[in-house]
């Protein structure tokens, strides 16, 4: 064995030791356990936008309506299934920034929510029948179509059209700022399964995909010095470690919006809002199914360091 040949043998170790050190580091940081297999998806709009996005999320759509949650006397989030997630309109704007119209382009933050339909004339007379224009399809490759539509708030619905597939999931378009910065947040804090680049053929641009389960985050970045749009949509992850994942937040400055906490009237709730590096919201949710009575039970019975 020459010199060189064990000189570089016992420097080994040592250039592999901080690349070994950050992935166990790593490893150890809490991820989310999520117990829902999708993530589900809101959006805000105008009180007055109402009845025309009940009719056109449940008719134009073909969404299944489920019952709606009563959050206070004047808010109702409205429920859509789709698969085992959720779309939830929620009525009534708050004091984030707002920019729902124009292009996908014009600001950063959630952009488009895309659908997946089997049979494009189905698509077409439910929009025909609700008096909207009929969308306009383009080819896509793979023997699929897609077109952008808006919803009565000005939102960007993709609707792609794919022969034999099921409408049982949503993918969250996302304009970034920074592609390797919020890349890194959806991979290492939100803990999500990062897919293969992909090049879309209606945006012009390669996408950086994100999955769990039903639901995609894509990540794509169009236009530079943006004004963000962090109030017309959101996503929100039901999992089961509250507590660890709103620690490491706190731990690595990850923007909180709303602190974790509970609703009133919603026993064993808990959420925590946090913000993505463009201010998205991504609303974290753990509901303690067990029996309100079990539950009081346990809490009475713990020792006292423990309540």
């Amino acid at each position: 064995m020459t010199k060189s040949l064990k000189s570089a043998l016992f420097a080994l170790p040592l250039l592999l030791a901080p690349a070994l050190a950050h992935a166990a580091d790593d490893a150890a940081k809490p991820k989310p356990v999520f117990v829902q297999g999708s993530m589900n998806v809101f959006r805000r709009f105008p009180v007055e936008d109402r009845p025309k996005m009940v009719e056109f999320y449940e008719k134009v759509l073909a969404l299944k309506p489920l019952t709606p949650i009563t959050l206070s006397p004047n808010q109702q989030m409205l429920l859509f299934a789709v698969g085992t997630g959720q779309i939830k309109l929620a009525a009534g704007l708050n004091n984030r920034q707002y920019h729902p119209g124009g292009a996908i382009g014009d600001a950063t933050g959630i952009r488009i929510y895309t659908l997946t339909y089997p049979d494009e004339a189905e698509v077409k007379a439910r929009f025909a029948a609700a008096g909207y224009p009929e969308p306009v399809f383009k080819d896509i490759g793979g023997g699929k179509k897609e077109a952008v539509v808006k919803d009565p708030a000005g939102f960007n619905i993709g609707l792609v059209i794919s022969p034999g597939a099921q409408t049982d999931g949503v993918e969250a378009g996302i304009n970034v700022s920074n592609l390797e910065r919020s890349r890194a947040f959806y991979r290492d804090f939100e803990g999500l399964e990062e897919l293969p680049p992909v090049k879309d053929p209606i945006l012009g641009v390669t996408k950086y995909p994100f999955r769990h389960g039903q639901t995609t985050i894509s990540l794509f970045k169009i236009g530079d010095h943006l004004p963000a749009d962090t109030g017309s949509a959101g996503i929100q992850y039901i999992i089961s470690n509250i507590d660890a994942m709103n620690a490491r937040a706190l731990a690595e400055h990850v923007t909180v919006e709303t602190p974790l906490g509970g609703l009133k009237g919603f026993p064993g709730l808990k959420t925590v809002w946090l913000n993505d590096p463009d201010g998205v919201t991504d609303y974290f949710y753990q509901m303690d199914r067990r029996p309100a009575a079990q539950a009081q039970a346990q809490a009475q019975a713990a020792p006292p360091a423990q309540k």
